[in-house]
């Protein structure tokens, strides 16, 4: 039975692989809260974000939410990223483990994009204000192994944003399936073998800013005298959809030795607001005996021609990291990830996370 459905996903992996080829049509521009597609955590982003299948921590709240059974032991997860142009993302994250019941999540992405001066048509140079600018994501994620081999995880976002004194909100819904086969597994274990993931991200209800910046008087006969100039109006603003994502990967390990592991992890994404594109990465883990691991990841991200000064379609991604275990199996991790991000120069992100 395990050996069909195993059989079953790949066909389907498949099938959608040449669906995502035929697409042709990119909606780009077309949609809100776009810093819902910033991966979290240093050890996902340094292996390219090819983390569906790889997902086993709390990070999986955003890569994967089926990959949060997969922690064994309560857990926080903090990571902070310098985004471009003096942008600041930040996620925290926890995980809490409920015996018979599955695996419980919190975390919250924020994003500040400090403070700008208040211009207008009068005031060019600047009016003495100044606004600023945020996004937040709050999600709430359950996840459970229905078997030892399948995981199945959903979360509930509310994502909200505000630019000076307007507003917009909205609420998703994320969800995500992981399996582990006993195809190339090079120690015979079942827990070595490829593993599957796959996700769906940020489907839910559209967004509309609103506020008083919206409200304006307005002259509804401005060459016409007599008439009521200060009449009181108000913008009309769209509704802009999510980014919804939906990511399909598969993971290796050709080396598990009591000393040294190697993972290797592809992920194909199909967004709904820009071309189909594929990430690839590889973790190097070295244990230390006494003291914990010590891990080097790699990876690279198609779709960057427009990022990079030569025209390449890749952007690279480099990390390192270490985790310390104490009093027992608990443990203190510490991660960076290092960025290449083309024209619009590069981005460090730092990461720490414990188990309790």
């Amino acid at each position: 039975m395990r050996n069909i459905s195993a059989k079953y996903l790949i066909l389907i992996f498949i099938g959608l692989s040449i669906c995502l080829n035929a697409q042709t049509i990119n909606r780009y521009g077309t949609t809100t809260a776009n810093f819902l597609e910033i991966g979290v955590g240093s050890r996902a982003t340094s292996m390219g974000d090819a983390y569906v299948a790889v997902a086993n921590d709390v990070s999986s709240i955003y890569w994967n939410p089926a990959g949060l059974s997969n922690v064994s032991r309560s857990s926080a997860l903090f990571s902070i990223q310098p985004w471009l142009v003096d942008i600041d993302m930040m996620f925290a994250g926890g995980a809490f483990v409920v015996p018979n019941v599955g695996v419980l999540g919190l975390g919250i992405t924020h994003l500040d994009y400090g403070e700008m001066d208040v211009t207008n048509l009068e005031y060019q140079d600047g009016t003495g204000e100044q606004f600023g600018a945020s996004d937040v994501a709050a999600t709430f994620t359950f996840s459970r192994k229905i078997v030892s081999w399948f995981s199945f995880g959903t979360s509930m976002k509310y994502i909200s944003s505000k630019i000076w004194h307007s507003s917009a909100s909205a609420f998703a819904v994320d969800l995500g399936v992981l399996v582990n086969t006993n195809f190339f597994s090079f120690t015979g274990k079942d827990g070595d073998g490829m593993n599957i993931g796959m996700s769906i991200s940020n489907y839910g209800t559209r967004m509309k800013y609103d506020g008083i910046d919206n409200y304006q008087p307005i002259d509804i006969s401005e060459y016409e005298e007599g008439n009521y100039g200060d009449v009181a109006g108000q913008f009309r603003t769209s509704e802009w959809e999510l980014p919804l994502i939906f990511r399909i990967g598969l993971s290796l390990k050709p080396i598990v030795t009591n000393i040294m592991n190697l993972t290797l992890s592809a992920d194909a994404l199909h967004p709904n607001n820009n071309a189909e594109s594929l990430n690839i990465g590889a973790a190097l883990d070295n244990k230390i005996p006494g003291f914990g691991e010590v891990s080097l990841t790699m990876g690279a991200k198609t779709g960057m021609n427009s990022l990079t000064e030569d025209g390449s379609d890749l952007g690279f991604t480099f990390g390192a990291g270490t985790k310390m275990f104490y009093l027992g199996n608990k443990s203190v991790s510490i991660d960076y990830t290092y960025k290449t991000m083309g024209i619009l120069g590069n981005v460090q992100i730092y990461t720490v996370g414990l188990s309790f």
